[in-house]
């Protein structure tokens, strides 16, 4: 009777966290990213920064100064992003964390989760490809 009820207590406390963290919503998404520039890490390295500009647009680069743009937009509770080299939807599930925002990959969720390391009011710097002499 003992290990059943330690049992059930592990299980609450366990389940208390997960059933507390939902999803951003759409507007939820906007408001806090509409104007900004996010930046985001993948497991310790950099991995890349996006722009959120009016009307759902953005500006994804992955630090090479190489940005594409795209638009976002919500998917049940996933947030979607569909670039202009890539028109296959890249949805996420996205929640806001203490420090940021932590973006769960959902087209394989076994692969990639990314963590909000820096947010700016600055635009990103896009050099674009074959800037040469």
């Amino acid at each position: 009777m003992k290990t059943h009820f330690l049992t059930v207590i592990l299980l609450a406390l366990t389940a208390a966290p997960l059933a507390a963290q939902t999803p951003m919503t759409g507007d939820e998404f906007e408001a806090y990213s509409q104007g900004k520039t996010l930046f985001f890490r993948y497991d310790d390295d950099r991995y890349g920064a996006e722009e959120y500009l009016p009307n759902r647009r953005v500006r994804w680069s992955f630090l090479d100064g190489d940005c594409k743009n795209g638009e976002w937009y919500e998917d049940g509770q996933m947030i979607c992003f569909v670039y202009e080299d890539n028109p296959d939807p890249q949805c996420w599930s996205v929640y806001e964390q203490g420090d940021g925002l932590m973006a769960q990959f959902e087209n394989d969720p076994t692969q990639t989760t990314l963590f909000q390391v820096e947010k700016t009011d600055e635009p990103m710097v896009c050099l674009g490809p074959d800037v040469g002499v």
